[in-house]
């Protein structure tokens, strides 16, 4: 029985394909538990349509566009940021995965599904992270972004090692072909969040107790 189910887990193992999409499957679990605790409100609606309009005009100020997808731009993250910290977790995973699909149908770069759900909905949902450091916002922003690195960073091993350059392994390439947009994108937040009178901003964008709606 051993033997098999070893048998069994190294046929796994060598599909990495089927090994991520297990892996998000299980991401989307996890959000949907988070979903299901979100409550919205009239005034919670309006922001966070508000925050994701915001988000659509600052990702098409794009500093560089990179060749496969992904850009830096004028602090585009950090309105979906703004709605982690401000409504916590649960609220910053849907507002990421509404994003993710409305990114997805302005810049496509399909190659396969499973690339999508981690190049599309899984890298802005990870910004929802952001709500668990909602006392420490510099914290909070790095380790959001960290995570959507993480999501372009398995979807670049997986399924753009082909675009790597000769002599380069897939580690290294995705690692640098995402580093050099993610990180510059994740300085500019952190200097938009000490410039902006962010502390006022997530307090303005207080709900409301009334006209809730349950998830």
């Amino acid at each position: 029985m051993i033997e098999t189910f070893i048998n069994n887990f190294a046929e796994l193992s060598s599909h990495t394909t089927t090994i991520f999409a297990l892996f998000a499957v299980i991401l989307f679990i996890f959000a949907f538990l988070h979903f299901r605790k979100v409550i919205l409100n009239t005034k919670m609606l309006v922001t966070i349509s508000l925050m994701l309009a915001l988000t659509i005009l600052l990702n098409q100020f794009k500093l560089y566009h990179m060749p496969q997808g992904g850009s830096i731009t004028l602090g585009s993250m950090l309105p979906l940021l703004f709605i982690s910290f401000r409504y916590g977790p649960g609220v910053g995973f849907l507002a990421g995965f509404l994003y993710g699909i409305i990114n997805l149908l302005q810049d496509p770069f399909i190659m396969h599904p499973v690339q999508v759900l981690f190049d599309y909905p899984l890298p802005y949902m990870a910004l929802g992270l952001a709500g668990y450091f909602r006392k420490h916002l510099y914290i909070g922003t790095a380790i959001a972004i960290t995570g959507r690195f993480l999501c372009h960073f398995i979807s670049g091993i997986v399924f753009f090692a082909s675009y790597a350059p000769a002599g380069t392994s897939a580690y290294m390439y995705s690692f640098t072909f995402n580093a050099t947009y993610l990180v510059p994108d994740f300085l500019i937040c952190l200097i938009l969040l000490k410039l902006l009178p962010t502390k006022r901003l997530l307090r303005q964008m207080d709900p409301s107790p009334k006209n809730t709606i349950s998830f």
